[in-house]
């Protein structure tokens, strides 16, 4: 008796070591994971901090809808689609372009929020460091009434809509 005793504690005891084993490597193996999630997601915030990624090419990608956020500083509501953007900011003079669709009442909010006003007064709408790209017609955008803001030194941001077909441009520079 003393014996069978002895083999079925050995046998639990070796079930429960083998369970307890897995269970062990199931909750490394979790911890992994989150681990390297978060490093990721980390890595990323940070990169995005110091050199934000644009994507000129292709509308409403993450990307472009985080740096629509971090620019132009107002929500992504339904209307806000197609939203092309684009940096140049190596050297001494960044500028970047940003265009999209969206309705009156996020356009009248975009320049609440931005701080711009009707400019009658400056022609120039930086045409000359603005970069070509099909989602950017300057030749429509010469046409349509710009607002504008500048800090009153080298700092500017121009800001165009369309009514007709709801479309906006908005232009951040430094020179």
């Amino acid at each position: 008796m003393i014996k069978v005793l002895t083999i079925l504690t050995l046998i639990f005891g070796l079930l429960s070591c083998d369970r307890i084993k897995r269970k062990t490597e199931q909750v490394t193996n979790n911890v992994k994971t989150r681990t390297k999630e978060e490093i990721e997601r980390q890595t990323k915030r940070v990169v995005d901090t110091i050199l934000p990624t644009f994507n000129h090419d292709k509308p409403d990608t993450e990307n472009n809808k985080e740096r629509f956020k971090d620019f132009i500083k107002v929500e992504i509501t339904p209307d806000v689609k197609n939203i092309y953007c684009f940096d140049d900011a190596i050297g001494i003079d960044a500028d970047y372009m940003f265009s999209f669709d969206c309705n009156s009442s996020t356009s009248n909010k975009i320049i609440e929020v931005n701080g711009l006003e009707l400019d009658t007064v400056n022609s120039d709408n930086g045409f000359y460091i603005q970069h070509d790209f099909d989602w950017w017609n300057k030749e429509k955008i010469a046409k349509l009434a710009k607002y504008s803001w500048t800090n009153g030194d080298r700092f500017f941001k121009y800001y165009w809509y369309d009514k007709k077909n709801g479309k906006a441009y908005f232009f951040e520079f430094d020179l």
